[in-house]
């Protein structure tokens, strides 16, 4: 029996680590200093190198025809309008990258994720500049890397 029991505050130790801690607007803005307005955003090389490791997700939060039009392989379309109802389907042990082609509507949904409780960064220099870094050698590299990381799953 106490093995059952261990074993079961065991998961719901598990459970609670993994489900996000939302914070309230008021209590993040008391909390931002220097090292969140340095830490809320992330660059291209840099974003670029976590999603090859597996550890970053990409989500394009541009409308879903702007998306349809063009994309980054490997992100994933959740439109701003639709974050509310669909910000669950984020994984919550991996770093969440917002982008748009600048960072205007990339920013508040890294707002919205973060008081959701989730490690959120922005795109700093936006998808514009992501397609632009993504040409020649940079791009291969980039597929052959996700697909590196599909055949591991």
């Amino acid at each position: 029996m106490r093995k059952i029991i261990g074993v079961f505050l065991v998961l719901v130790g598990l459970l609670q680590a993994q489900t996000p801690k939302e914070v309230s607007f008021d209590a993040y803005l008391q909390g931002f200093g220097y090292e969140e307005r340095s830490a809320m955003k992330i660059r291209t090389p840099d974003m670029l190198a976590l999603v090859e490791e597996g550890k970053a997700v990409l989500v394009d939060i541009r409308f879903k025809e702007e998306y349809a039009a063009w994309h980054i392989a490997g992100s994933l379309n959740i439109p701003l309008n639709e974050l509310p109802k669909r910000y669950q389907e984020l994984p919550k042990d991996k770093l969440i990258v917002t982008a748009c082609p600048h960072n205007d509507r990339s920013n508040m949904a890294r707002l919205y994720l973060t008081l959701k409780g989730y490690k959120a960064v922005y795109l700093n220099d936006g998808l514009l500049k992501t397609a632009d870094f993504l040409r020649g050698e940079n791009a291969k590299e980039y597929m052959d890397e996700l697909k590196t990381l599909k055949e591991k799953k």
